[in-house]
């Protein structure tokens, strides 16, 4: 009874949520209930002053509590100094607090939050507490899933401190910021489900960006990407970010993404 249950979860997260499993943003949806999610994400970004690449590996770690809240843990590596050395980590949470479910389409609303802390310089007007700055986002994110195409967009608010013990945020830089998302993603393949071994294949294109609230300064990326999921628990991402506009100082704004992930369902019996 218990594999028969399993088969038809992992069956019916294949069917309907798939192509909603963004690469840089998170949707509304959460990891099921006592379900851990292990993720493996790199990035490798071209340096726009200095030659060379900005390359980054951020473990991360995500547990289902039950339906409508979620867990996540993360490390932050760098090479900024010119070998890999762990810079610091976050710790994330989501709460689904709506819901509405049809039969080929749901949507939901989510709020989330994250604090994270980190020890490297200081080095862009750009604010990112994922890998760079330390300090905490909070935001609400709405995501509508109509068949095979998901669309996404969250709202936030980002808070930067200094980066202790050595790294004070620079007097001239805003210390906050508002991000705004848009996300859409399409189930490729297959056409027809059979069963739960199928391999999944979506495409999806991101919009994400940034305005810093004391100057103004903003940009606006792009990120196309394609995203495998084999076995209904193994998840392949690679994806590009492109700046498409940018009025503030940024080192290092194009390159790419890639992600490896693993979800073990019934995590505790």
């Amino acid at each position: 009874m218990r594999k028969i249950f399993i088969l038809l979860m992992v069956f019916t997260l294949q069917k309907n949520y798939s192509q909603e499993l963004f690469v840089v943003t998170d949707p509304a949806s959460n990891v099921p209930a006592n379900t851990i999610s292990v993720r493996l994400s790199q990035s490798l970004f071209k340096e726009e002053f200095v030659p060379g690449y900005n390359y980054h590996l951020m473990p991360e770690v995500t547990y289902g509590l039950n339906k409508n809240l979620m867990f996540r843990g993360s490390a932050f590596v760098s090479n900024r100094s010119n070998q890999l050395v762990t810079e610091g980590g976050s710790l994330y949470t989501k709460y689904r607090f709506y819901s509405t479910d049809d039969l080929n389409s749901h949507f939901r609303l989510a709020a989330f939050g994250r604090y994270s802390f980190n020890n490297a310089d200081i080095h862009q007007e750009q604010i990112e507490i994922m890998g760079h700055n330390t300090g905490f986002e909070t935001g609400f994110v709405a995501t509508k899933l109509i068949k095979k195409v998901a669309i996404s967009s969250s709202v936030s608010f980002e808070k930067a401190f200094d980066n202790k013990p050595n790294y004070p945020f620079p007097d001239d830089f805003g210390d906050n910021a508002t991000n705004y998302t848009l996300s859409f993603g399409k189930l490729m393949y297959p056409k027809k489900y059979t069963n739960y071994k199928q391999t999944n294949i979506n495409l999806m294109v991101e919009f994400v960006g940034q305005s810093i609230n004391k100057s103004g300064k903003s940009y606006l990326d792009v990120v196309p990407a394609i995203q495998f999921i084999i076995n209904s628990q193994a998840r392949i991402d690679l994806a590009y970010r492109q700046e498409l506009v940018s009025s503030m100082l940024r080192t290092a704004p194009n390159g790419f993404y890639f992600n490896l992930e693993y979800i073990f369902f019934n995590a505790s019996k």
